[in-house]
C-alpha cells in the first residue's frame, strides 16, 4: 500500500501589506494610465501605505471557506497544462478547463473568459495589477481587481446585445488563481474574508485608462479588522477562485488580495510563478 502524502503543518504569517494612500496632491481622484500617459502627466498617483498583518493559514480547514460566505474558495485541481509557455493553448485547452471547473462548482450555465495573467518576475510592479505591461511580477497592493460599476460595464463590453438580457439574472465575476511549476514559497497569494470588508469605508475606486475606454479598480484602505488568509504552499494542483464581484448582494460580493512577503520559508525556494484567469460567470445561459 503506498503511503499517504505528507501535508505541510498549517502555519500562519506575520508579514506587511501594503494599502491605499494618495500620492502626491490627493484633490485628483485615483488614477492610473495602461499605456504612456500624455505628456507632463504621471502614469498613475497611487501610494502604498504598509500595515502589519497575520495571514492564517486555511490548510486543513479548507472547507471553513467559501466564494459565497466568504467571497473566496480553494480547490483541488489538475490540469493538462503545466508550463503555460503557449499562449494559444491556454486560450483553448487551459481556457476550457476553468470553464468546466467553474460551471461545476458554481452551477453556472455560461461562463465567458475575457483575460488571464502570468506572473513570473519580480521586477517593475504593475501597480495596477492587470498584467497590461508584459510580464508583470505578483502585485504587492491590497485591490479588487473591479469596481461593481466596472464589472457590469464589462459584461455590456463584452457580452453586446446579450448584456442586458444576461444581467438579469446572477452575475459574477471570478479569478482562478494558480501556482506554475512548483509549489509556492515566496510572495504568496493573501485574501481577505469578504465578512470583513467595510465597502463604505475601505474601497477606493482608481480609474484604468485605456486610449479609446476607461475601466476601474478598487484600491483598499487600510482597516484593522479585515481578516486575512491564504493557502500555504499551495501546488499546481491547487487553485484559488476569488469573487471580484457579485450581482446577488445576499452573498459576499468580492474579497480584497495581495501578494505578501513570507520570510519564513527557505531563500533557496524558487520564485513564485502563476496564473490568474479572469472570468465573467453568468446563471443564464
Amino acid at each position: 500500500m503506498a503511503a499517504a502524502a505528507v501535508l505541510p503543518a498549517p502555519h500562519d504569517v506575520h508579514t506587511t501589506l501594503n494599502y491605499y494612500t494618495p500620492l502626491g496632491d490627493d484633490s485628483e481622484p485615483p488614477f492610473t494610465y495602461m499605456l504612456a500617459p500624455p505628456p507632463g502627466r504621471p502614469k498613475h498617483n497611487i501610494g502604498a501605505e504598509p500595515h502589519p498583518a497575520v495571514i492564517h493559514d486555511v490548510r486543513g480547514k479548507e472547507d471553513t471557506v467559501s466564494l459565497d460566505k466568504t467571497g473566496f474558495q480553494f480547490l483541488k485541481h489538475v490540469s493538462v497544462e503545466k508550463d503555460f509557455l503557449d499562449k494559444e493553448r491556454i486560450k483553448t485547452v487551459y481556457y476550457k478547463e476553468v470553464e468546466e471547473l467553474l460551471k461545476k462548482e458554481t452551477g453556472a450555465k455560461r461562463v465567458f473568459i475575457f483575460d488571464h495573467v502570468i506572473r513570473r518576475n519580480y521586477h517593475g510592479e504593475d501597480p495596477t495589477g492587470t498584467g497590461e505591461h508584459g510580464n508583470p511580477g505578483p502585485l504587492e497592493r491590497v485591490h479588487i481587481d473591479q469596481t461593481l460599476e466596472a464589472s457590469v460595464k464589462r459584461v455590456h463590453f463584452y457580452m453586446k446585445d446579450e448584456a442586458e438580457r444576461l444581467l438579469k439574472s446572477r452575475v459574477r465575476l471570478i479569478n482562478v488563481w494558480r501556482p506554475i511549476g512548483h509549489p509556492v514559497a515566496h510572495k504568496p497569494l493573501a485574501i481577505a474574508d469578504g465578512r470583513t470588508l467595510d465597502v463604505d469605508h475601505d474601497l477606493v475606486p482608481v480609474r484604468f485608462i485605456y486610449p479609446n475606454r476607461e475601466g476601474a479598480s478598487y484600491h483598499v484602505k487600510y482597516n484593522p479588522q479585515l481578516r486575512w488568509n491564504y493557502l500555504s504552499d499551495q501546488t499546481p494542483d491547487e487553485v484559488t477562485l476569488i469573487k471580484c464581484f457579485d450581482s446577488d448582494t445576499d452573498k459576499a460580493r468580492m474579497a480584497p488580495h495581495s501578494a505578501f512577503s513570507d520570510t519564513s520559508n527557505p531563500k533557496s525556494a524558487p520564485p513564485r510563478q502563476s496564473i490568474e484567469v479572469r472570468c465573467l460567470v453568468f446563471d443564464s445561459e
